[in-house]
């Protein structure tokens, strides 16, 4: 193994004859015994002896960026064991050095924690995009065995990031782009504010060199009035809380240049607007001592209605804790304030790593630590739904917002979503199955929609119906990647299914034709085409077939042609008949649907038409686009209702009405007093005496529809109705 001669760690034991940037690691990592720090010098001289000969871009020994990365840990407080796999980090993927010497020279968790950072460079991948979401992707279940191989990776990231000088101006930007997109919001999410601000502050400066510079510059050379300012705010509030007899520390914040440029980007507002917010943070030793400091900073100051955020009762996703509430300031500038005890500052500043740097706390269900593992356990779960690793990538980006809104369940627990979340994306919070078979929600009691837009405080319950099942349209509206994940994976299914099953019924139907069957092609013949026209399995053309990329006609003329004594059937190939029509239930949403142009529901007379990748498309026969589809035989094909059809058909009414105050709203009601949704409702005419709108609704069927017509027909504002 390399570095395994033990002269070279004896005569390295005295510290005299290591490099500074060894020695630098070992002053952050004081709080170590001798005998770890010893197993520290050995992990260094089998590091240095692994990439012997390596060097960066900027021309230092390659060694001196693991021990670099080590520091950033050590300045964490992070344990020995993540300080040795920090050093050796790089020893799997760029030298001879394996995983088993590690885990025999270091023990098993060192090797499974550089093996959980180890990109998967060694595979063979399509392009740089797909290569990094399949490396995120391991990263990730080496995340959900051990959460300090993310704090090994947010450390080597951290450091690159600072030494990226070194790196083209093309390979900077997709990095900085990348520590933008993707870790310095893991960061924040696992409530690591340090490391999250400086990740944020170098892929600013790297991304827009420019724009940094300028607004750092501006920050600088801050106005005198405006240092005034901050340092009046100070002295009154500290003076109203030594009053008061409360121990703290009151530290004044200034804004980052990301901060502020993304402020100045999302509020549309100029940099004198956004610096024009003076910031405080107040230290206090307890839980009780936080809302003391609240009532006095409220006395000094008025606070801003609406403006209070408790933090404490109801911590953010990632574990932090606090007060937040903006005052009225004596300049006529708000004045942002927080307030927390110490280990909450603490767990703030290093997040997840404050379970190894705090050895008090931090292991409750609320604590940094439990929180990032339930995140991390939501992911994993997920990953195993998605398609790709690319797909499961732009999920976990989506997943990375900064803000979210704190929902309640109906028994009192409480559940963050991202910002803009819905009551589908609660109910796919709650379960899979629970989002699976939402039909509607109660938000704070009220009956309410799947796509209403959910605010924080609010009391969810689902509504569930067993027949319900996952709709395209729902992909609209959904945040959070959890829900898109598993609509995808739901209706990949159920139109797969469907699909499979349509294709064998038109496939059969055309065998009919020729006086022949599915059940009676034999099977050779069956794999001679599947194999010939490189399908893996029957299922596979019977779906290709539903979806309208093969003819039914063609693949049964194919496989009608081997069988015996088909070729005298085949002369006398017979039309369909009106009992060979399919009979569809509604439920095969995946592969069936109903024409926009005509809105047929159950009841009408119908065909359908074979359409490439989108299936068969139903029409009424009264639709004035079928006698262009009667130019295509082919592609016609006979269906029918079933006796038993499922689910809500669109329908549309144009109804004609006297243009007076409230008419709209007794339309409306009639409407709903049928037992029909509105989904839209838009005017075609109107004028001071008559108005003519367009109602489009869901009914059941034409006997459902008959009854909404009748109804609205009653009204005396109503002129005039008729179906569209």
């Amino acid at each position: 193994m390399p570095g395994s001669n033990r002269t070279t760690t004896q005569s390295s034991a005295d510290a005299a004859v290591l490099p500074d940037y060894v020695q630098d690691l070992e002053r952050a990592a004081d709080f170590l015994d001798d005998a770890q720090r010893q197993r520290l010098r050995r992990a260094w001289a089998v590091g240095a002896s692994a990439h012997a000969g390596q060097n960066r871009k900027s021309g230092e020994p390659y060694i001196t960026h693991p021990v670099a990365v080590a520091q950033v840990l050590a300045e964490q407080g992070l344990d020995v064991e993540t300080l040795i796999a920090a050093i050796l980090h790089d020893t799997i993927e760029d030298t001879p050095v394996t995983r088993e010497c590690l885990a025999e020279e270091f023990g098993e968790t060192v090797a499974e924690l550089v093996d959980g950072v180890t990109k998967l460079d060694k595979l063979q991948f399509r392009d740089r995009a797909e290569a990094t979401a399949e490396s995120f992707r391991k990263m990730l279940l080496a995340m959900s065995r051990d959460l300090r191989v993310i704090l090994i990776k947010l450390a080597d990231r951290l450091h690159n990031m600072r030494t990226l000088g070194a790196q083209g101006a093309e390979a900077r930007q997709r990095i900085a782009r990348e520590t933008l997109e993707i870790y310095a919001p893991i960061a924040q999410r696992l409530g690591m504010n340090l490391i999250k601000a400086e990740l944020q502050d170098l892929g600013f400066r790297a991304l827009h060199p420019w724009r940094h510079a300028v607004i750092e510059k501006r920050i600088r050379t801050q106005p005198v009035v405006r240092r005034e300012a901050l340092v009046q705010i100070e002295a009154n509030l500290a003076q109203r809380l030594a009053k008061e007899k409360l121990q703290h520390r009151l530290i004044s914040r200034v804004k980052s240049p990301w901060s502020i440029y993304t402020k100045m980007r999302a509020e549309h507002k100029s940099f004198t607007q956004v610096m024009d917010v003076f910031g405080f943070r107040i230290v206090v030793r307890s839980v009780p001592d936080c809302y003391h400091a609240l009532g006095v900073v409220h006395a000094t100051y008025k606070p801003l209605d609406a403006r209070f955020r408790d933090f404490i009762a109801i911590p953010k996703a990632n574990g932090y804790q606090s007060l937040h509430t903006v005052l009225f300031g004596p300049y006529g500038s708000p004045v942002e304030v927080q307030i927390r005890t110490e280990e909450m500052d603490l767990i703030a500043e290093k997040g997840i790593a404050a379970h190894w740097s705090y050895k008090d706390g931090g292991e409750g269900p609320n604590s940094a630590q439990s929180r990032a593992h339930s995140w991390i356990t939501g992911l994993v779960e997920s990953q195993h739904a998605t398609g790709s690793s690319l797909e499961f990538l732009e999920n976990v980006k989506v997943d990375l917002f900064p803000d979210e809104v704190y929902l309640f369940t109906p028994k009192g627990d409480i559940m963050s979503l991202p910002r803009n979340s819905t009551a589908l994306d609660f109910a796919y919070a709650v379960h899979t199955d629970v989002g699976n078979q939402a039909v509607a929600a109660r938000v704070d009691g009220k009956l309410s929609p799947l796509r209403t837009r959910l605010t924080s405080g609010q009391r969810i319950e689902v509504i569930t119906a067993r027949s319900s099942i996952p709709k395209p349209q729902w992909l609209e509206f959904v945040v959070s990647g959890k829900a898109r994940t598993a609509i995808r994976q739901q209706l990949k299914q159920i139109g797969h299914e469907d699909a499979v099953q349509l294709g064998h019924r038109m496939l059969d139907r055309a065998l009919e034709g020729l006086d022949t069957s599915l059940d009676r092609v034999p099977q050779v013949r069956i794999d001679a085409y599947l194999a010939e026209h490189r399908f893996p399995r029957l299922e596979a053309l019977l779906a290709e077939i539903a979806l309208g990329n093969r003819m039914p006609s063609q693949v049964a003329q194919s496989l009608a042609r081997e069988t015996p004594g088909a070729p005298e059937r085949r002369k006398s190939v017979r039309g369909p008949r009106p009992e060979d029509r399919i009979l569809i239930t509604g439920a095969e949403r995946g592969v069936i649907s109903f024409a926009q142009c005509c809105l047929p529901i159950p009841g009408d007379e119908i065909m359908g038409y074979h359409t490439a990748g989108r299936g068969v498309v139903v029409h009424r026969m009264d639709c004035p686009n079928v006698a262009e589809y009667r130019k295509s035989p082919d592609r016609w094909v006979s269906i029918g209702w079933d006796r038993e059809v499922s689910g809500d058909f669109a329908a549309a009414l144009k109804i004609e009405v006297d243009n007076r105050p409230g008419a709209l709203a007794q339309v409306a009601a009639a409407v709903a007093d049928a037992e029909s949704n509105i989904d839209r409702v838009e005017y075609l005419e109107r004028d001071t005496h008559v108005a003519v709108m367009k109602f489009s609704i869901e009914v059941a069927d034409r006997r459902h529809l008959a009854d909404v017509i009748r109804r609205v027909r009653r009204l005396q504002v109503v002129l005039g109705v008729q179906r569209i």
